[in-house]
């Protein structure tokens, strides 16, 4: 993790609110409301806060943060900054108690809340495919959390063998490229062609392990190459390509150990951070920086409540 805290748009207000400005407009502001662009005044006066606009082509007002997973936020934009780039640039995510520590959050509640906002900034709503000619993609499914306990005579409690009750994700890979991880109800043929049919170009080739499933949807792609990890295969070369799905081997054994614990209805959300980090890593050269600004830049036009948001009419006061 590489965080420079001397920056001052963690210290000082204005400075991160022309922070966020400056990733938001960067070409002029723009009106969240009409999208006009460049056609608004800031509002000045003892009781008005500093970075709030009036749109003079709607008459509506707005801010940075408008329009945005910071939206009715009263977390000031120095925390909000911080946050981002601590999640951005640890490796491994940093857990809601530890963004509390950091930020001098008053409730963990208020950390949690805000961890899951940047999670939805790095989501990526409409992701390009992976893959193409030329390109090989590696899938492989993964089983996260505890299996269920069930009571033995003579024996106790035990848990549950094998992995029928454990959250089922299925990851895709591109070779020296992107990730995307996907959570799932199971592993039939149809759920899988429909993931992977939507997430995989089909001139690519396809690495998977030796599971039945993946035999016939391989045939769909230009190439596919199965590893037997039964008998101990891990890597091979076959007609001048290396076969296996090593990346995504690795990619898994990650995401696994940071994630063993999250809530079922949450886990995608972990999953899309995950994701975000490792397809804007250092060896595609995006440095922590570039990587929460990158985050930051995704936050517009999102917005994650557990309410109701307010209405337009509502949002003139903000």
């Amino acid at each position: 993790m590489s965080v420079d805290l001397t920056n001052p748009i963690f210290s000082n207000e204005e400075a991160a609110r022309k922070h966020f400005e400056a990733l938001r407009w960067p070409n002029g502001r723009i009106c969240p409301h009409c999208g006009v662009i460049d056609n608004s005044v800031e509002l000045k006066g003892e009781s008005t806060r500093s970075g709030l606009y009036k749109c003079r082509a709607c008459d509506l007002q707005f801010s940075a943060m408008i329009g945005t997973v910071m939206e009715s936020s009263h977390v000031p934009m120095t925390k909000w900054a911080l946050a981002f780039h601590l999640m951005a640039s640890s490796k491994k995510g940093v857990s809601a108690h530890q963004l509390m520590r950091m930020l001098g959050l008053g409730s963990y509640r208020t950390a949690w809340f805000m961890a899951h906002r940047v999670r939805e900034a790095m989501a990526d709503r409409d992701p390009e495919p992976l893959g193409g000619k030329g390109k090989t993609v590696e899938v492989d499914e993964t089983f996260i959390g505890k299996p269920d306990d069930v009571f033995v005579n003579g024996k106790g409690w035990r848990s549950k063998r094998w992995t029928a009750t454990k959250r089922k994700v299925l990851t895709m890979v591109e070779r020296g490229g992107r990730a995307v991880s996907v959570k799932v109800e199971d592993l039939t043929i149809d759920t899988l062609k429909t993931v992977i049919g939507k997430t995989v170009v089909l001139d690519s080739d396809l690495n998977t392990d030796e599971a039945q499933h993946y035999k016939a949807l391989g045939e769909n792609f230009a190439s596919h190459g199965a590893v037997n990890h039964s008998e101990e295969e891990y890597v091979r070369r076959e007609e001048g390509k290396l076969v296996t799905t090593n990346t995504v081997e690795v990619f898994k054994r990650g995401m696994v150990g940071v994630y063993q614990h999250c809530g079922e209805s949450h886990l995608q959300a972990y999953l899309n951070e995950f994701d975000f980090r490792y397809s804007n890593r250092v060896g595609l050269g995006i440095d922590d920086t570039e990587r929460a600004h990158r985050a930051i830049k995704g936050a517009q036009g999102k917005r994650l409540t557990y309410r109701s948001p307010r209405s337009a009419q509502q949002a003139r006061a903000v």
